[in-house]
C-alpha cells in the first residue's frame, strides 16, 4: 500500500468576482472573536502572501479581513492534481462558495467533481447553511459516484493479500434542518439515502464471490432509506480550525421499507470532538476525536456497514485504506497534536494516533484493535479563516501506509 503521492494545487486564489477576497471556508461560528478581530494584526502570512512576494505581477489579491466583516458573497475555484490509496492518481475540481446572514454564522456551499486512475468518477455536493441569528441551519452531503474500490471482507481478521474488488453505482441523499434550542444547541430531522446499483463483486480471476458469508448487498442493487433524528452541541469558534471548544453530534436513522428501503433497520452515528490549548497559554491545540456507528437493530447492505473511511469527510481510520475494516459496529478514536512551526504562522505541524475496531460477524464482539500512528504539515492558505491544507503520512497494520490531504484541519 505504498503512496507516492502528489498533490499539486492550481490557481490556488482564483478571485472570480470583484467582491471576492477570502479563500475556502466551511463553518466558522463566531466571526467576533479575537481570531478574527481587524483591531489587532496578526503577523501572519499563507499562501497568498508568499505568492505576491515571489510573483508581483500576478493579480492575487491579499486576504483582507475587512472583506470578512463585509459580509460579502466569495467563490473560489480549487483545480487539484493528488494522489490517495483508494484512487490513485486524480485530478478533480472544487468550487466553494460562502455567505453571511445577518448576525449569523458562516454559510458555504462546496462542489466537487474528481476523475481517478482507477477510473472512479465522483460528484460531491456539501452544504452548512445559517439562518439570521442562528435560528436555523441546513446541511447536506449529496454524492453521485460510479466507484470501483478494494474491499477486504469483514472484521478484523482479514488481510490485504486476499482482495476483493467491487465495482457500483452510489447515490448518497442526506440532508437535514435543526433549530435553535439553546445556546450551542440544536435538533432536528432529516432523511438519508443510500442507493446502490450495478453491484459487481470479484477476485483477481473475475470469479463472482461472496463477502465473508455477508449475502445483503454484495451483488446487483442495494437500498436503504429512513428519516434521521438529528441533535447538534456546537460551541467552536472556527470548525475549520478549531482553537478550542466542544463539538457533540448525534444522528438516529430508522431504514424502513414504506420509504424504499430493502430492510427494516435502525443505526446510530455517536461522535464528539474536544478541543484543548496545550500549553494553555500557547497556540498549540490537543484534539481528541471519538466516531462511534452502530447497528441497532436489522441487517444493513454491505456497502452501508460502518467502514473505516466512510465517514462524511473520509478521515476516519488515516494510515489505512479507506474500506480496510467494516462491520456492524464500529468504534474509532484519535488524538492530534498541532503546532506551529514557522513564527509567521504560515507553516505548522501535527502529530496523530488512533485506533479502530469493528465487531466481528459470528461472535457479534469486538476482539481486535487496530492501530495507527502519524505526522503531518500545515500550510496556511487562508490566514483570516485560518484555512489550512493538511498533508499527513501514517502508519497503520500489515505494513499499510499512505499519504491524506485535506483543505481544512481533519476534524
Amino acid at each position: 500500500m505504498r503512496a507516492l503521492a502528489i498533490f499539486i494545487t492550481g490557481s490556488l486564489f482564483i478571485h472570480l468576482f470583484s467582491h471576492t477576497n477570502l479563500a475556502y471556508c466551511q463553518s466558522i461560528t463566531d466571526t467576533t472573536s479575537t481570531s478574527f478581530d481587524p483591531r489587532k494584526p496578526r503577523p501572519e502570512k499563507d499562501v497568498a502572501d508568499v505568492v505576491r512576494k515571489w510573483f508581483p505581477g500576478l493579480p492575487i489579491s491579499p486576504h483582507d479581513s475587512t472583506s470578512f466583516l463585509d459580509g460579502k458573497r466569495f467563490v473560489l475555484v480549487l483545480p487539484q492534481v493528488g494522489y490517495t490509496l483508494q484512487t490513485r492518481g486524480l485530478i478533480a475540481l472544487v468550487i466553494n462558495t460562502a455567505f453571511r446572514q445577518p448576525r449569523a454564522n458562516l454559510s458555504s456551499i462546496t462542489g466537487n467533481i474528481q476523475y481517478t486512475q482507477n477510473k472512479q468518477v465522483i460528484f460531491t455536493t456539501n452544504s452548512s447553511v445559517w439562518s439570521s441569528d442562528n435560528r436555523i441551519v441546513w446541511n447536506n452531503d449529496w454524492r453521485l459516484m460510479h466507484y470501483p474500490q478494494a474491499t477486504y471482507g469483514l472484521g478484523m481478521y482479514t488481510s490485504t493479500d486476499r482482495v476483493i474488488n467491487m465495482d457500483y453505482a452510489y447515490l448518497r441523499l442526506y440532508q437535514s434542518i435543526l433549530r435553535r434550542l439553546s445556546r450551542n444547541l440544536y435538533g432536528g430531522f432529516g432523511y438519508g439515502l443510500d442507493l446502490h446499483w450495478n453491484i459487481d463483486s470479484y477476485n483477481s480471476h473475475r470469479e463472482i464471490t461472496r463477502i465473508s458469508r455477508y449475502a445483503a448487498g454484495v451483488q446487483g442493487r442495494s437500498i436503504s432509506s429512513g428519516p434521521t433524528i438529528n441533535l447538534l452541541y456546537d460551541n467552536r469558534q472556527n470548525a475549520l480550525n478549531p482553537n478550542g471548544g466542544l463539538y457533540i453530534n448525534a444522528v438516529f436513522r430508522a431504514n424502513t421499507r414504506l420509504l424504499g428501503s430493502d430492510e427494516t433497520y435502525q443505526s446510530m452515528l455517536l461522535e464528539a470532538r474536544k478541543y484543548i490549548r496545550f500549553p494553555a497559554q500557547s497556540e498549540n491545540i490537543l484534539a481528541i476525536w471519538s466516531y462511534n456507528a452502530f447497528t441497532v437493530s436489522g441487517t444493513p447492505p454491505f456497502l452501508d456497514l460502518p467502514s473505516t473511511g466512510w465517514d462524511s469527510n473520509g478521515n476516519v481510520g488515516r494510515g489505512f485504506i479507506q474500506g480496510r475494516f467494516r462491520g456492524k459496529n464500529l468504534l474509532y478514536a484519535e488524538t492530534e497534536y498541532r503546532f506551529r512551526i514557522s513564527s509567521n504562522r504560515l507553516l505548522g505541524g501535527v502529530v496523530f494516533a488512533n485506533a479502530q475496531t469493528v465487531t466481528e460477524l459470528t461472535s457479534k464482539q469486538f476482539e481486535k484493535i487496530a492501530p495507527a500512528v502519524g505526522a503531518g504539515l500545515r500550510f496556511k492558505m487562508n490566514k483570516i479563516s485560518r484555512t489550512n491544507l493538511s498533508v499527513d503520512y501514517g502508519f497503520g497494520l500489515d505494513g499499510s501506509h499512505g499519504l491524506f490531504f485535506n483543505l481544512g484541519e481533519v476534524f
